[in-house]
């Protein structure tokens, strides 16, 4: 059993460490969408105005830079990348283990 002051060491994927089944495309979702968010702010863009930009509404800008991710694909997160101007790369190898493979998402 924890205690309330046990520390337990994340694995850098809290939604594994949640145990959720889909950790994986939520922990990609999730960087994927702090980078989206990042450019919105970055370029001073109002919601309204990163809507109009990214072919969405308001609401879901909204719930996208508050991390509610349910109703993003990764597909329609990638697009939304590309209409901020940025490039996606995807590369895909062997898993350091045969048994499960890992989602990263990192940024140049």
């Amino acid at each position: 059993m924890v205690s309330e002051h046990d520390v337990i060491e994340s694995s850098g994927n809290v939604f594994a460490d949640l145990g959720r089944p889909d950790a994986e495309e939520r922990n990609a979702k999730a960087a994927i969408s702090r980078l989206i968010a990042c450019e919105i702010e970055a370029r001073g863009l109002t919601q309204v105005q990163a809507a109009e930009l990214l072919d969405t509404t308001q609401p879901k800008i909204s719930s996208l830079v508050r991390g509610n991710l349910s109703g993003f694909s990764m597909d329609r997160l990638f697009r939304f990348l590309t209409a901020l101007g940025m490039d996606v790369r995807v590369e895909v190898g062997r898993a350091a283990n045969p048994r499960h493979g890992r989602v990263l998402v990192g940024h140049s």
